[in-house]
């Protein structure tokens, strides 16, 4: 896998292209991230690169992360995450990478974001279901998810039956995302589409491994 890097979603917008067709784009300002430990297969058992984002206060973290982050300047990362790389990595401690230097316009990658957390929700929010009519004998049942399951057989509820619940505030990957622009003068790159998560959510652009989605 190919290094990709850190970036901040600052959210959508639209942007025509040469042949004036417009794109719905997600802005995401892609740092500069700042190389913070390289592993190798002969010390680590695997290559990676670790790249840091933003900024934090040094009293807010734990001595160790504080120490760690203490090993190339005395900035304090708000976010550390690792990269695959195939083989040895070109890079070294300290070093501060660009999204120009990672990504180009025609690009294809994988954003990996948090989506927004909704808390307990019903079956019509968290799983679309339809409800209930409301008229012709219904009453006071107009919002609930309906049977579940018989009696004696199974004499239980399957595993994986949809009901309320926890929903959102999970990581989820939306893949084959083309690069429309990056505008290194900004360090943001411009996605066609929409990505998980809020405004200001902390997502992962990486190459996309299932190959482009073409035409």
């Amino acid at each position: 896998m190919a290094l990709g890097l850190i970036g901040k979603k600052l959210g959508m917008t639209q942007v025509f292209s040469p042949q004036g067709e417009l794109i719905p784009v997600t802005v995401i300002q892609t740092g500069p991230c700042m190389v913070v430990q390289v592993k190798s297969p002969a010390i680590d058992g695997y290559a990676a690169v670790q790249l840091g984002f933003g900024e934090r206060k040094p009293q807010r973290v734990a001595k160790a992360y504080r120490n760690h982050c203490a090993k190339v300047g005395d900035k304090v990362f708000a976010v550390l995450r690792e990269f695959r790389v195939d083989g040895s990595a070109e890079l070294a401690a300290g070093q501060t990478v660009t999204a120009a230097e990672v990504f180009k316009a025609g690009d294809w990658v994988d954003v990996t974001g948090t989506t927004k957390g909704r808390g307990y929700s019903g079956v019509i929010k968290r799983h679309r279901f339809s409800g209930f009519p409301g008229s012709h004998g219904t009453h006071e049942y107009f919002r609930h998810g309906g049977s579940i399951g018989n009696r004696s057989y199974p004499g239980r509820v399957f595993k994986g039956k949809r009901m309320a619940g926890q929903y959102g505030d999970e990581r989820v990957t939306t893949q084959n995302l083309e690069v429309i622009a990056v505008r290194p003068e900004d360090n943001v790159v411009l996605v066609r589409g929409a990505v998980a998560g809020a405004r200001s959510g902390i997502v992962l652009l990486h190459p996309t491994v299932k190959g482009a989605k073409h035409g």
